[in-house]
């Protein structure tokens, strides 16, 4: 076990040494993910002349939240595992005694940390913009939302991974997540909170998993009642259902990868 945590501390650091290197391009997508702080002010102002069951406050405290998860859930894997697999670069990982996806992982971990100072500044931001919306979450909210974004941002990542795994039978796998981006923006409560859509479609939404990475756990730290274990059941089977279906193409794939002389 000390071999093993030697090794995750060299690969963090090593990782987190390059996100410090190329900071402004960490800072870029910080940057990249204000569009729930555009919303915000949207939906204040909407929010004011219209009867929904948030007030303006509630909207911009949303929407705080939702940066705050989006920071820390999303997931770019899918990108950077087609570059290795059309630039030949995934062979040498292949070699190496650990499976790649840790890597990734370690990656994905390190850039958070290496870019939360400036998401803090941002939020900052926003609450010097909107400062009777200003509150401080329970610790009870906040331990709770910590470990559903944590689930969340597993959840993301070992199915975008899954999907990464086309990337041995098509060079242009990316556009699959491309495609889900599309049904998470409008399902997940990225541009509104599920309380104003028509109930319908909540129900529709409620049976994919795009709810429950960024509006559930977004809800949760703003301190409203979440059905916690229809939410934590949804984010256990899609998990779970993610990870067998990538160890099947990892195995495929790597299989295929061999056969074409890697």
């Amino acid at each position: 076990m000390r071999k093993t945590w030697r090794k995750i501390a060299a690969i963090c650091n090593a990782y987190f040494a390059m996100w410090v290197e190329y900071r402004a391009e960490i800072y870029l997508w910080a940057l990249a993910g204000i569009m729930p702080l555009i919303l915000m002010g949207i939906w204040n102002q909407v929010s004011k002349n219209a009867a929904f069951s948030l007030n303006p406050n509630d909207f911009v405290r949303y929407f705080l939240a939702v940066f705050i998860v989006r920071q820390l859930t999303f997931v770019w894997v899918i990108y950077e595992f087609e570059y290795l697999i059309v630039e030949g670069a995934l062979t040498p990982l292949l070699l190496q005694p650990i499976n790649p996806v840790w890597r990734f992982v370690l990656a994905h971990i390190t850039e958070r940390i290496a870019r939360l100072p400036f998401s803090f500044a941002i939020l900052a931001v926003g609450f010097l913009l909107y400062p009777k919306a200003f509150w401080i979450p329970k610790l009870s909210d906040v331990a709770l939302a910590g470990a559903v974004v944590a689930a969340a941002f597993a959840v993301r990542f070992t199915l975008q991974y899954a999907f990464a795994m086309l990337c041995f039978w098509t060079e242009r796998a990316a556009s699959i997540e491309d495609l889900w981006f599309w049904f998470y923006t409008f399902l997940s409560g990225l541009i509104a909170p599920l309380d104003v859509y028509p109930a319908w479609v909540r129900s529709a939404a409620e049976l994919t998993p795009f709810p429950y990475l960024l509006y559930f756990p977004a809800q949760i730290l703003v301190g409203r009642p979440v059905p916690l274990l229809r939410g934590c059941g949804v984010l256990l089977a899609w998990g779970i259902g993610s990870f067998l279906l990538y160890r099947l193409l990892w195995r495929l794939g790597l299989k295929r990868y061999s056969a074409m002389g890697a």
